[in-house]
């Protein structure tokens, strides 16, 4: 039987229906499904969504089936679930995780970690080249470092990345798809270990392109059918390198085979269609397009982050995974840090970070007004605050309105 409940009254056991209001604002990318651990339960309770509804056939009912009255003394908290082997932790060999920061926060470390990571790159990629081994230990310390930067805040390093130039895209790319890689894998609620994984297979995914002559890999144009025939051999080029690797984990292998793979079969090189795609290749192949369609290339400039997701979304179904591509909007946001947004009172700026409890309520810095079509003094406009009546009316493309320094004012 369905039972609408309030929020509060949420615990472990509880089979979830649906949340009320839309999927946007919750934390979860699905809406049914059982209630086990606390983590789940603390991001229910913090969400903001006032009620839900549980299934009490598939999960327990509330006690004795009512509502406590308002005298009632509270419940106390459910305790702690028994880790179970497979999950707990170690505290001899892992640390605790990072405290969060706020963006602005993170982003000094964030653009260290990139301009490091650059060098490490060039580095594994001139050795790919040359045919020989790539080192899994320097790979493996930078996907590290990369989640703990993503653990600290969840948008900085994302947000530096997608700022990479054109002439370091091949190398910088990899960084950027690594990142988004994590952070899709946490919210789909992945363990660490198949997380670090993932990481691990986006930084490695492209790694086919060192075999990939420089004069087709960067041209500035669009490619001939000949040139475009050799660029689709780059997955099998990394595929045939990473299997020489010792210890190399098969979703590695798998993402850098079948990151060009899509739903509709119509993908390479070996045309897969739905189901027949492993999840960790249908997860890089949406933060792959991300990064590619969000980056400035040769021959283009990119999209703005909220106008690659519109586009994204009806490619969603045939090209990308639907389910993997909703998670994958939570975990960027739906206006990500970048993005240029008109408020309904016509100020214009970009958003600088995400809202805590919803997608829909990020920080924006305006600087612009579509009324006038002129720069304003710059203002911090946080869309969550308590009696804040502005909201978002909509993402818009810089260049229609002649904007050419948005990116200026979200770092």
């Amino acid at each position: 039987m369905l039972k609408k409940i309030p929020t509060e009254l949420a615990r472990p056991g509880m089979f979830i229906q649906k949340f009320e209001g839309p999927w946007l604002a919750h934390p979860f990318w699905r809406s049914s499904f059982l209630l086990e651990e606390p983590e789940d339960l603390r991001k229910i309770l913090d969400s903001g969504i006032p009620e839900l509804w549980i299934d009490t056939e598939r999960g327990i009912d509330l006690p004795d089936a009512r509502q406590p009255g308002p005298a009632e003394a509270p419940q106390a908290p459910p305790p702690p679930a028994q880790a179970s082997p497979a999950t707990a932790m170690d505290p001899a060999r892992e640390p605790p995780p990072p405290s969060r920061v706020e963006l602005a926060a993170e982003l000094g470390r964030a653009r260290k970690l990139y301009e490091d990571s650059r060098a490490r790159m060039r580095a594994l990629f001139s050795e790919a080249r040359l045919g020989r081994a790539i080192d899994p230990q320097m790979a493996g310390s930078l996907v590290e470092e990369i989640a703990a930067s993503l653990q600290r805040n969840p948008w900085a390093l994302i947000s530096v990345a997608r700022l990479k130039t054109s002439d370091e895209y091949t190398y910088m790319h990899s960084v950027a798809v690594c990142a988004l890689m994590i952070a899709l894998g946490r919210h789909l609620g992945l363990a660490e270990e198949p997380i670090r994984e993932a990481g691990t297979a986006g930084l490695l995914h492209d790694l086919g392109k060192a075999r990939i002559p420089p004069d087709i890999l960067n041209k500035p144009g669009k490619l001939s059918e000949r040139e475009f025939a050799v660029m689709k051999t780059h997955p099998r080029h990394g595929w045939d390198m990473l299997r020489q690797v010792r210890g190399m984990s098969e979703a590695a292998l798998d993402v850098c085979l079948h990151h060009h793979e899509k739903m509709d079969g119509t993908g390479y090189p070996d045309g897969l269609a739905g189901e027949s795609i492993s999840l960790v290749a249908r997860m890089g192949a949406v933060c792959d397009v991300y990064d590619a369609v969000t980056s400035n290339r040769p021959y283009k400039k990119g999209w703005d982050p909220a106008e690659s997701l519109r586009n994204m979304a009806r490619w969603s179904g045939s090209h990308l995974d639907p389910r993997i591509f909703a998670a994958f909007v939570k975990s960027v946001g739906i206006y990500p840090v970048g993005s240029l947004v008109r408020l309904e009172s016509g100020l214009m700026g970009v958003v600088v970070d995400q809202g805590e409890s919803s997608l829909l309520t990020p920080r924006v810095r305006t600087f612009f007004s579509a009324k006038t079509r002129a720069y304003v003094q710059p203002n911090l406009v946080d869309l969550a605050r308590p009696g804040c009546q502005d909201r978002i009316a909509g993402p818009e493309n810089p260049a229609d309105w002649g904007i050419m320094d948005a990116d200026g004012y979200w770092q």
